[in-house]
């Protein structure tokens, strides 16, 4: 497939998906949320945040894409940079490969400073390298913590599966989202975030216990809250 073909069909499935959602646009608190990385996860997460009322800045390494995504999704959508994004976010969510982690954390480090930043990335050997290993055995949120200094990290959307990433509003509550986060009012932010998407937030402890917010992990795949709380007891 190639990647103008990829793009399109990133853009129309979240348009597609935001448009369908059934609950009401009018949240307890609008936010402006920027997201760096508008690919599968980005985007279908953007979207549906979108619908919920928010107000949310797209961004990657492709403008045209970004423009084509908040064109669709209309108002309250909108496109920029990623040094953009991070400034217009309240909270801002990266999502992009962890190889490009320390070059983001490079460019945007004096715009995230002091705010909630969700933290969606997965470190991958195959696809990202040396770092991938060092995040791994560091611990992927503790290396993201190291990689975005100052942020207020929450770890969430890593352990499900980007091809139904975003399509909880068809049953909220049903899906359990495993979160992990040192900052108790970080935590609270996003967790609202979450569960207003159809999701069920469930901390499962500090950033330490991130690295098993991941493919390939107990947590990993799609789990009703109180089997994330049986499954993380379990963890150290």
């Amino acid at each position: 497939m190639n990647q103008n073909r990829r793009r399109f069909i990133v853009v129309t499935g979240a348009a597609v998906a935001a448009a369908t959602l059934p609950f009401s646009a009018h949240p307890q608190e609008k936010v402006k949320i920027g997201i760096i990385g508008s690919g599968n996860v980005g985007s279908a997460i953007g979207a549906v945040w979108v619908r919920a009322g928010h107000e949310v800045m797209f961004s990657s390494r492709h403008i045209e894409h970004d423009q084509a995504l908040a064109a669709d999704l209309g108002a309250g959508a909108r496109a920029g940079t990623p040094r953009e994004a991070a400034a217009f976010g309240d909270v801002v969510m990266v999502s992009v490969p962890y190889g490009a982690l320390p070059d983001v954390g490079k460019d945007v480090a004096d715009l995230i400073e002091g705010k909630v930043v969700i933290d969606t990335c997965n470190p991958f050997p195959t696809r990202d390298g040396e770092i991938a290993d060092w995040a791994r055995e560091k611990g992927a949120g503790l290396a993201s913590a190291e990689l975005l200094p100052g942020a207020r990290i929450v770890r969430a959307f890593n352990a499900i599966g980007a091809r139904s990433m975003g399509s909880a509003y068809r049953e909220p509550g049903r899906v359990g989202m495993p979160i992990a986060g040192d900052d108790a009012e970080a935590v609270t932010v996003a967790s609202r975030l979450i569960r207003e998407i159809g999701y069920e937030p469930v901390l499962v402890g500090g950033l330490a216990m991130g690295k098993y917010l991941m493919p390939g992990t107990p947590l990993a795949g799609e789990h009703s809250a109180e089997e994330i709380r049986q499954i993380a007891a379990g963890l150290e």
